[in-house]
């Protein structure tokens, strides 16, 4: 009983990053694998037998076969980039939930189409946007929200970068401009977007200006640029992403009594618990050599991964309209539409010569 009502998820590609979302399906009650598709049966079948799932798990060797599955609920598309317009189309309109890899367009134009789909056909979608879902995320929220801790938010900055190899800049399809043609921006910088964006309650900044030097190869794709986002009150946040730097995933937040800071935002160093600090009225000592209080440490303890627990709020929603006629959850398609608002407005900043974008 308890199989039949789990959401029966589909595999829309078996990309490399799809094998996470594997793990984390089969990590929950709410949800299954039933089924894997890709360009050739041969590819699907590989993947399913390398990811350990069930002999029962369907495998397809073309996406519409997939989607035409009347027992297929739910469809999750790691796709590349430039593939998710058609397919997240084909799949709502054959009535399947979506949750897409981000970036989950390339434009907003897309996106608007995408979104809108979802709503005609009262299907529900989510990006894979998967820190949010953290438990960590939940309480540094009510810290910023706490004005004797931490006051009104002044400034915040983000960065996720990571040194490419060789041969990820020869093959990876981030660096390909008719794969991937956002690059860094796209891939990172999402990431970087989205935590401004969570840390100001989505209010959306009212001008963006790329910073100088960003760097593209020869495919014209961005593979390292950062930016500064502008608020009418004198809130300012700034973010980098890159595929020539060390690995990190940096995000602090500075209000008018407080600090808040961590050091792996995108993908927290353990999987069952995450770190973040504060600080709260820090002044200097006497004669100014020293200053404190240190900052304190907040461990949070997850009894599943981010990722688990991005499929169980996606399966939540997807029940509540498959078994009790609810409607679609909107808040995550609004979250996702400003992030990509602001990425594009980024992208046009870097290709009109770093003028400043008003949104």
């Amino acid at each position: 009983m308890a199989e039949e009502k789990a959401v029966r998820f589909g595999i829309l590609g078996c990309a490399s990053i799809a094998r996470k979302l594997v793990r984390a399906i089969g990590m929950t009650p709410s949800s299954s694998v039933y089924a894997v598709a890709s360009r050739s049966v041969d590819k699907a079948k590989a993947f399913a037998s390398s990811n350990n799932l069930p002999p029962e798990v369907k495998t397809y060797g073309s996406y519409e076969q997939l989607l035409d599955d009347p027992c297929l609920d739910a469809v999750y598309i790691p796709l590349p980039t430039s593939l998710h317009l058609e397919w997240a189309l084909k799949a709502v309109q054959k009535k399947k939930h979506i949750l897409v890899e981000k970036p989950p367009a390339l434009c907003v134009e897309d996106l608007d189409t995408i979104i809108e789909a979802c709503n005609n056909n009262g299907v529900q979608f989510m990006d894979g946007t998967m820190w949010m879902h953290h438990p960590r995320t939940l309480q540094m929220k009510a810290f910023l929200q706490n004005p004797d801790l931490f006051g009104d938010l002044h400034k915040v900055h983000s960065a996720f970068t990571f040194e490419g190899s060789d041969k990820f800049f020869e093959e990876d399809i981030r660096v390909k401009p008719d794969l991937d043609a956002l690059g860094a921006l796209g891939d990172q910088g999402w990431y970087c977007i989205r935590a401004i964006l969570w840390a100001n309650d989505y209010e959306m900044p009212q001008s963006v200006i790329a910073h100088p030097v960003p760097v593209l190869n020869e495919g014209g794709v961005i593979t390292s640029c950062g930016a500064t986002l502008s608020w009418q009150d004198g809130r300012v946040a700034t973010f980098d992403c890159s595929f020539h730097s060390c690995l990190t995933m940096d995000l602090s937040m500075h209000g008018s009594k407080g600090i808040l800071n961590l050091h792996d935002f995108v993908i927290p160093y353990e999987e069952n618990s995450a770190l973040f600090y504060s600080s709260t009225n820090t002044e200097f000592w006497e004669m100014a050599t020293a200053w404190g209080p240190r900052p304190s440490e907040h461990r949070v303890t997850a009894d599943f991964t981010q990722e688990t627990l991005m499929v169980e709020e996606f399966a939540r929603l997807v029940k509540g309209i498959r078994d009790s006629g609810g409607k679609p959850e909107s808040q995550w398609s609004s979250i996702c539409r400003k992030t990509q608002i602001v990425l594009i407005a980024v992208k046009t900043s870097i290709q009109e010569g770093l003028i400043s974008v008003t949104l």
